[in-house]
């Protein structure tokens, strides 16, 4: 009877030990599982994190070209507004210095010079005749000077409201543009410690996947 037991003892412990193994293996089967899992998680997380660090680096780069672009747009411009300035402000110098002597002169000589003289067919003109061509011919002159020096200076004030609207687009534009590069490497700075973590913890995932 003793021995009998002693068997179904023995028996009871084997099934046991079986059970157990049988539980361990299985357990173990799950965490390696698990680890691949994590494994894979893990090197998905990383290659979309280099990719993203990536794609950032290289819109910075074409941020910075684009910068660079402006800054020598911005000053082929600027040339052309001090030329056009230039110009238009010597323009009003010169034809102002010609209407200051063209009145002198029309004062004294009465535009005499200007007017073509003929010579006088038939009665004599009436008195005041001669003074209004001359007037006439004086004043035409001189209103076209004032005109071109009017224009002059339309064009100079129309030249510095498009510089000064030329100058503040830039100005937002790089303002705006460094706003964004700073932002942009903020985020790599924040995606390359996100990425450096995971390998870290990919290494660890696969030192614990062999111990299993």
């Amino acid at each position: 009877l003793k021995e009998k037991a002693d068997e179904i003892k023995h028996k009871d412990f084997c099934v046991d030990e079986f059970n157990t193994n049988q539980l361990q293996t299985e357990k173990k089967e799950r965490e390696k599982q698990d680890l691949i899992a994590k494994i894979e998680d893990l090197e998905m997380t990383i290659k979309a994190l280099k990719e993203a660090i990536d794609t950032l680096k290289a819109e910075i780069a074409e941020m910075q070209v684009q910068l660079k672009r402006a800054g020598e747009d911005r000053e082929k411009e600027n040339k052309e507004f001090q030329t056009t300035v230039a110009d238009q402000r010597e323009t009003q110098k010169l034809l102002k210095a010609a209407l200051s002597v063209l009145a002198d002169f029309y004062k004294k000589s009465g535009a005499a010079s200007l007017v073509q003289k003929q010579e006088p067919v038939g009665p004599p003109p009436p008195a005041g005749f001669e003074t209004y061509k001359k007037n006439a011919a004086s004043g035409g002159v001189m209103s076209m000077i004032e005109q071109i020096i009017s224009d002059a200076k339309a064009m100079e004030a129309e030249a510095i409201r498009s510089e000064e609207d030329a100058q503040k687009a830039y100005e937002d534009f790089v303002k705006d543009t460094n706003a964004s590069i700073e932002a942009k490497s903020k985020d790599i700075v924040e995606k390359s410690e996100q990425r450096a973590k995971a390998e870290e913890e990919l290494v660890e995932t696969k030192e614990s996947k062999e111990a299993v």
